[in-house]
């Protein structure tokens, strides 16, 4: 699968849930590909902002969409890695912030 094609199927889905793709679109590809490198790698799209650890059970956490997505996107219009838009920002109502990484310590290896 090329990034254009897992932005084509996840496009339609993501914003009928009010999701979107960051206005970046040289950022969204880039991190396209990286989840599909990592799918590759690890055998599932593991978040390519941070560090996975080869092991689907310790990395369900970041497995794109991540669990930490949708607080992100509720409190700063975006999710970590800046994949993911609000509404809110997608409409520009909101302004970006800085996203803090939400995962906890002891996940992270």
């Amino acid at each position: 699968m090329k990034p254009e094609q897992l932005y084509a199927a996840l496009k339609k889905s993501q914003e009928a849930k009010g999701i979107y793709f960051n206005k970046d679109n040289d950022l969204v590809m880039e991190l396209l590909e990286s989840l599909l490198l990592n799918k590759e790698r690890y055998g599932y799209m593991a978040c390519p902002c941070r560090l996975a650890c080869s092991n689907r059970e310790q990395d369900k956490d970041i497995i794109c969409p991540c669990e930490y997505r949708e607080a992100d996107l509720e409190e700063f219009g975006a999710c970590f890695c800046g994949l993911y838009i609000s509404k809110g920002l997608h409409n520009n109502e909101i302004v970006s912030e800085y996203v803090p990484e939400r995962r906890p310590p002891e996940k992270i290896f």
